[in-house]
C-alpha cells in the first residue's frame, strides 16, 4: 500500500494539475498487494535514467533569455489538463518497472527499518494497477501471488463500480472512480503564480508556482488535502504535459481528529516524468518524506522513493486476467 502513496499522487496531479495526497495516493489500492498475471518478457529500450529529486542534485538551469512572452497560466493549466486525458488512451498500452524504497526513521533522524519492493504498472480494464513482484529481493510465493491477484480483482472491481455510479449521475472520475477535479476548480482552491521559462533536462519548461487556499470552501477530502498545499509545476512548453512537481505540507492535516488521517507540517513530495518512445511521458520518479497516516492501511515516518524503468508495450487488445502467464508484446514493425 505504502508503496504507491505518492505515485498514485502524483499520477492524480498529472490529469488535473493538482497536489491530491489522501484520495489521490490512496486511489492506486486500498491494500497491501497487487497482482494481475506476468508482464512480456521482450522490453523496450528505456531511456536514461532521470536525476533523483533531491534538494543537492539541481534539476533546473535557466534558459537563455528570449522575449517570447510567457503564456497564460489557466491557459495553459487546461491545455495540460487535455493533454493529459489524451495521452491516457496511449498509456494503456504501456507496462513498466516500479522500484519502491521505504526507510523509516527513529527519534534522532537514524534508520530504523528499511523495505525495498518491485512492481509490475500496467493498466487492467481501464484501471491503472500495480502487481507487487519482489519484496526485499525475494520473489512471492504462491499463497502471496494468490492474494495479489484476489486484491487485485476487488479493487478493479471496485473502481468500476464507482465510474458507472458516476456516469449514472452525470459526473466526471478518474480512472480509479474518484471525483475529479477540473483546472476550474483547482483554480478557486488555490492559485498559480510566478511563470518562468526554464530549462529542465535539455527541453525548456513553464514552471509555476501553486498555493493552496486554506480559506477556500471545499467539498470533498481530496479538496481539503489541495488547500493545504504548497509547490511547483514544471510543464514542457512544446508538448504541454506536467514533467514535474515538487511541494510540502503548509500545515498539519487532519480527519478525524488524526485518527482517519494525520499528515504531518512539511511533509514534502516529489514527481518526474520522461518521454518513451517519443509518444507519451510516463512516470520516471517520486518520493516522499515526513509523517503520515491514514486509517490502519499504513503508517508513514522517513522517506519512501520510487523509481520507474524498463518500459514497455503490449497490444491494446490483450486482457491481463489472474492465471494469465503471459501478456503478447507488441509485433515488431515489418
Amino acid at each position: 500500500m505504502l508503496a504507491t502513496i505518492v505515485e498514485g499522487m502524483a499520477a492524480v496531479f498529472c490529469r488535473v494539475l493538482v497536489f491530491v495526497l489522501v484520495l489521490g495516493w490512496m486511489g492506486v489500492s486500498e491494500g497491501n498487494g497487487f497482482a494481475w498475471g506476468q508482464t512480456p518478457e521482450a522490453p523496450a529500450t528505456a531511456p536514461t535514467q532521470s536525476a533523483p529529486i533531491t534538494a543537492s542534485t539541481p534539476a533546473e538551469t535557466k534558459a537563455d533569455e528570449v522575449d517570447r512572452p510567457l503564456p497564460d497560466v489557466p491557459t495553459l493549466m487546461r491545455a495540460v489538463e487535455a493533454n493529459q486525458r489524451a495521452s491516457e488512451a496511449i498509456q494503456k498500452n504501456y507496462l513498466y518497472r516500479s522500484v519502491v524504497t521505504q526507510e523509516e526513521t527513529n527519534g534522532h533522524g537514524g534508520v530504523k527499518k528499511s523495505e525495498t519492493s518491485e512492481y509490475d504498472v500496467f493498466w487492467a480494464e481501464g484501471v491503472p494497477v500495480h502487481r507487487l513482484t519482489r519484496k526485499n529481493g525475494k520473489e512471492l510465493s504462491a499463497e502471496d501471488q494468490k492474494k495479489e491477484n484476489e486484491q487485485i480483482d476487488k479493487q478493479v472491481a471496485k473502481a468500476k463500480e464507482r465510474r458507472a455510479k458516476a456516469d449514472a449521475k452525470g459526473k466526471e472520475t478518474t480512472p480509479r472512480g474518484d471525483e475529479e477535479i477540473t483546472v476550474s476548480r483547482l483554480l478557486e482552491l488555490g492559485s498559480f503564480t510566478n511563470p518562468r521559462r526554464l530549462q529542465l533536462n535539455g527541453r525548456e519548461t513553464i514552471a509555476v508556482d501553486f498555493t493552496g487556499d486554506p480559506k477556500a470552501k471545499t467539498r470533498n477530502r481530496g479538496e481539503d488535502v489541495i488547500r493545504n498545499l504548497t509547490g511547483t509545476a514544471w510543464i514542457d512548453e512544446q508538448d504541454k504535459v506536467l514533467v514535474k512537481v515538487q511541494g510540502h505540507f503548509l500545515n498539519s492535516f487532519k480527519i478525524g481528529a488524526g485518527l482517519v488521517v494525520n499528515i504531518q507540517k512539511g511533509t514534502s513530495f516529489g514527481m518526474e516524468q520522461r518521454k518513451v518512445n517519443d509518444e507519451v511521458w510516463l512516470p520516471a520518479l517520486w518520493e516522499g518524506q515526513g509523517s503520515a497516516r491514514a486509517f490502519l492501511l499504513f503508517s508513514f515516518n522517513g522517506s519512501i522513493r520510487g523509481v520507474e524503468s524498463d518500459y514497455r508495450k503490449f497490444k491494446a487488445t490483450s486482457t491481463i486476467l489472474p492465471g494469465m502467464s503471459t501478456v503478447e508484446p507488441e509485433p515488431e514493425p515489418k
